[in-house]
């Protein structure tokens, strides 16, 4: 064999792996899209029949109105030539794309606006059944525009032109368990706490319960949350290689413990299985394994997940208390996003260091110090523009027909009963 045919050999070897990387990238920014579909279920089932179209609304905004937003303004701050490690300053509209091919940009854009969407759609379960719709739309661009992109900027800058601050210390967040889910839950808890809690929520001080109208729904969205998170956890290593194996494998597990773990915990303290807290049990799991996805043992992944599945459970009683979160993101995202932070750590294959502790931590604090304030200040800001949420009689007629003057389900009375003809 001459030394040319061998080169040939080389050369198409790395075409077939350079276009297999392509591929594999798209697909699984195909499942992170389809993702929002899980969202919107999960948010719908766990809410009540008179504000589904409005959820369903929010969920398409976010991928559509946000996405447009990243490719603006997002993608620059979060991957253009990093000032100081701080934030990009170039690659607006994909402008400047460094060393990198055109179709790679593309390609690496596509994957990045669909997360930028899940970091968006997380705030609008915990704000649901009472937040104006031209309120939300505000944040969802905000958020997708500004909050995500500069502190993913920090965590992941590097993966195109960038050089984050948090990532050149040795941060550890594979796939976002804090760059992606803490921050959607830090901004989902601001928004719930301005925008203040459902009609009825409260009585005397003690939280009620406000069931949701479909929990085959809520399971439906589950698991299409689920499979499109092997996407999310998988696709993060943008190459179609054997990397994946463990990847999946750990995601899997993750979340089977996580709602396994969420269901004993549910049976002990109450006498009964409960199936919305396994529902919760299983995203719990898969936040909880984000962060670690690639660098944890499957041992150590079912062990993470569990325990997201168990914080989780404690962390949406303890909440509930002083918080009105419709569907429990604020512990599902931000709280078991940073048990997946710490996890990514705690049981780093490459053994336990305090010093790595130390920089999962200082990274859980920064994404808390810069997602709630600002947060916070823009929900207040835009309360002060236009009003944040409807008024408690349109909230008790209900979003879909104040907000878009539709129902979701018109052949059905409120007491779910046929209409008459």
């Amino acid at each position: 064999m001459t030394l040319n045919s061998v080169q040939a050999q080389e050369l198409a070897a790395e075409t077939v792996q350079n276009n297999l990387n392509y591929i594999w990238t798209i697909v699984a920014a195909c499942l992170v899209f389809f993702m929002q579909a899980g969202f919107a279920m999960v948010e719908v089932g766990f809410t009540r029949a008179k504000n589904a179209l409005n959820i369903i609304m929010k969920n398409v905004m976010d991928v559509s109105a946000g996405g447009l937003a990243f490719f603006f303004i997002g993608f620059g701050l979060m991957f253009g030539t990093s000032a100081g490690g701080w934030i990009g300053t170039d690659g607006f509209m994909l402008m400047n794309i460094g060393d990198y091919s055109v179709e790679w940009s593309y390609t690496f854009f596509f994957f990045q606006a669909v997360f930028a969407a899940t970091a968006a759609t997380i705030v609008s379960g915990a704000v649901a059944e009472r937040t104006a719709f031209n309120a939300y739309l505000i944040f969802s661009i905000v958020i997708t525009a500004f909050i995500y992109p500069i502190f993913g900027s920090w965590a992941w800058g590097s993966l195109f032109n960038g050089s984050g601050w948090l990532e050149e210390l040795g941060f550890i967040d594979f796939a976002g368990s804090t760059v992606v889910h803490s921050v959607g839950g830090w901004a989902a808890l601001a928004g719930a706490l301005v925008v203040g809690p459902r009609v009825g929520k409260y009585i005397d001080g003690k939280p009620q319960p406000i069931k949701g109208h479909s929990l085959p729904t809520a399971a439906l969205g589950v698991f299409i949350l689920w499979l499109g998170w092997f996407g999310f956890n998988a696709g993060s290593t943008t190459t179609g290689d054997t990397s994946v194996a463990l990847i999946a494998l750990n995601t899997f597990l993750a979340a089977g413990a996580g709602a396994f773990a969420a269901m004993v915990v549910s049976w002990i303290s109450t006498g009964k299985p409960d199936g919305a807290v396994t529902l919760n049990g299983v995203l719990a799991g898969l936040v909880g394994i984000t962060a670690g996805c690639a660098n944890l043992s499957p041992a150590f992944a079912i062990v993470a997940g569990a325990i997201a599945g168990v914080l989780c459970h404690y962390s949406m009683i303890f909440i509930e208390k002083y918080v009105d979160d419709a569907v429990g993101a604020v512990s599902v995202h931000g709280v078991c996003g940073v048990w997946g932070t710490l996890a990514a750590g705690l049981f780093d294959s490459a053994g336990f260091s305090w010093s790595v502790m130390g920089v999962q931590a200082i990274g859980i604090l920064a994404a808390f110090v810069w997602t709630f304030p600002v947060s916070y200040l823009i929900f207040k800001g835009i309360d002060a523009l236009i009003p944040l949420r409807v008024n408690g009689h349109l909230e008790e007629m209900g979003l879909d027909l104040h907000e878009h003057d539709a129902e979701a389900y018109p052949e059905f009375t409120p007491d779910n009963s046929v209409a008459p003809a």
